[in-house]
């Protein structure tokens, strides 16, 4: 039985660990190009800043990368996502086809594009999620504007109640807030401790391990 008879997911750093092996090196690559002028991002510094102001945000607010450089910007960064599949955490799998066998929908909301989101999800659990909202869907429709989560409850059929989101970071519990939706931590993949402190505080459940996520999917 299911506690939610819709999971939502995140996919960076939530499902797969990507930020360490395709998002951060992409970037280095672009500000190296774009900004060789400046001190390279450690990787601790580019999660920090993708938890606030998020990439949009470092990308304009920070670097004030101009139209042109966020054509290449983009286009080192997808061949990076092509190119690299990244590895998922270590207890997924199970998890997530148990939950699809009882019955449950699996929605990702992510920053990522729907087409590798659906090549990592085949590749390592053997199935698409059922529904994708990913980055190519562009600013207004990503989160954390609350559109993924609206479209989802209205395409599924289901009320706020019927849903859990599960995200590293913050822009997903925004995006729940504006709709009511339960938000869980995904606490595994937290290794700088200002975000897992501000997460525990704030969320409606921090998860420290992929075990603890199968304690709040299924009833006991």
């Amino acid at each position: 039985m299911l506690n939610y008879p819709c999971l939502i997911l995140d996919h960076d750093d939530t499902v797969v660990k990507s930020t360490p092996q395709i998002h951060y090196p992409a970037f280095t690559e672009t500000l190296n190009l774009l900004r060789p002028e400046l001190p390279l991002l450690t990787l601790k510094e580019f999660v920090n800043y993708c938890f606030d102001p998020g990439f949009d945000g470092i990308c304009n607010q920070i670097y004030h990368f101009t139209d042109e450089e966020m054509k290449i910007e983009y286009s080192i960064w997808k061949k990076y996502t092509q190119n690299h599949i990244p590895e998922p955490y270590p207890g997924l799998r199970a998890i997530l086809i148990k939950f699809k066998q009882e019955g449950g929908k699996i929605v990702v909301i992510s920053h990522s594009e729907s087409t590798e989101i659906k090549r990592d999800f085949i590749r390592h659990f053997d199935f698409e999620p059922d529904l994708i909202f990913g980055w190519e869907l562009g600013a207004g429709k990503r989160k954390p504007d609350a559109y993924p989560l609206l479209q989802t409850l209205q395409i599924l059929n289901l009320k706020n109640t019927d849903c859990i989101m599960v995200d590293d970071l913050k822009l997903g519990q925004d995006m729940c807030r504006k709709c009511n939706v339960s938000f869980a931590a995904a606490g595994w993949s937290h290794f700088v401790d200002e975000i897992g402190d501000y997460l525990k505080v704030s969320s409606d459940f921090y998860l420290y391990s992929v075990d603890d996520l199968a304690d709040l999917l299924f009833k006991q």
